[in-house]
């Protein structure tokens, strides 16, 4: 190992005290071919669990999907990876912070760890890193469940253009400057508040760990210029047209899909799920009329209910190895099977 790479290896190896880990988890690096990455990871209760595998969102980190991860320990293996550049992972070493860059390294971690393949979940940039790992490797996704995934929408809601903004030039510098004395508590209330539908099912617990990560990060000298590429690379996937598209590209997904999507999300509009729901062609639909951005912190038991009912209907598939293409009706819209609306808040 190269001195470069081990310091790497060594920066993301340091995570004992980095907030958020949960009783029950585990927190250590793996190399890929250039870049290194914190991943956490939840142990199955029993021996023969399927693998699965969490991608987050811009500027969240693995400890976002902890408390669907302790819920789910009874029926699936789950590891997080922190994305380079967040949560405990050090930058990538070739700067990119694309939306295919993002994928290709969910791949080399699935690789790597030769768990494919595994029940992929992704949230907001992660899911749609992950609807890129699901149509180009369908050998190494068994299930695919998106939460709020980005995927591009024409018209983006008001309440997502300062997050969008991050993305232009010079903008992680600005933020950097003006947020230089921004107290760590104001601003993990900020970031809370807007991935919530509802505040105040925001526990003193969440807050205090969202605010010990914040203090944290802002130690760290990548986490602005993280922030902005990343931000940067979801504006670029949104103009790929072609097969590049990430619309296209949902369109080859053959894994059973599960889509979830918040009422009260301000990043993703709520409109979007239809669109989802026509596009990925084995698909159901999760809607939380009081949920935001993170369905899987605010409603996870209403998450690992639907993730349940779908691993229950793969497995009462007649053991097909690729999914059933199912026909569209004349309207253009997939049958779901599964498909329900729920408010999990009553």
């Amino acid at each position: 190992m190269s001195s470069t790479r081990q310091q790497r290896y060594e920066a993301a190896a340091m995570t004992e005290d980095w907030p958020g880990v949960r009783e029950g988890e585990t927190f250590h690096p793996r190399a890929l071919v250039d870049d290194v990455v914190a991943v956490r990871r939840r142990a199955a209760d029993r021996h023969d669990a399927e693998p699965a595998f969490f991608v987050h969102g811009l500027g969240g980190s693995s400890r976002n999907w902890s408390s669907l991860m302790e819920r789910l320990a009874g029926d699936v293996d789950c590891e997080a990876l922190d994305l380079p550049g967040f949560g405990a992972s050090p930058p990538p070493v070739d700067g990119d912070y694309s939306i295919p860059a993002h994928a290709r390294r969910v791949i080399r971690c699935l690789e790597v760890s030769g768990r494919g393949p595994v029940h992929l979940f992704g949230n907001s940039l992660g899911g749609a890193a992950a609807t890129r790992v699901a149509a180009l490797r369908p050998d190494l996704v068994r299930s695919l469940t998106l939460i709020s995934p980005a995927l591009p929408e024409l018209r983006p809601q008001r309440t997502a253009v300062p997050t969008a903004l991050l993305g232009a030039p010079g903008a992680s510098r600005l933020m950097r400057r003006l947020t230089r004395d921004y107290p760590p508590e104001q601003r993990a209330r900020d970031v809370l508040r807007l991935c919530y539908g509802d505040p105040a099912r925001i526990t003193e617990h969440e807050l205090a760990v969202a605010v010990a990560e914040q203090e944290r990060r802002q130690t760290l000298p990548w986490f602005w210029d993280s922030l902005g590429r990343s931000a940067a690379g979801i504006f670029h996937a949104y103009a790929l047209g072609g097969q590049q598209s990430l619309w296209r590209q949902a369109e080859r997904v053959l894994a059973p899909t599960l889509l979830v999507y918040g009422g009260r999300d301000r990043l993703v509009a709520f409109r979007m799920a239809r669109r989802a729901a026509i596009t990925f062609r084995d698909s159901r639909m999760l809607a939380l009329p009081s949920a935001g951005h993170v369905a899987m912190m605010e409603f996870p038991d209403a998450v690992a209910d639907a993730f349940r009912d779908l691993c229950d209907e793969i497995a009462g598939r007649p053991g097909a190895v690729v999914p059933p293409t199912v026909s569209r009706s004349s309207a253009g819209m997939a049958p779901r099977a599964g498909s329900r609306g729920v408010d999990a808040s009553r």
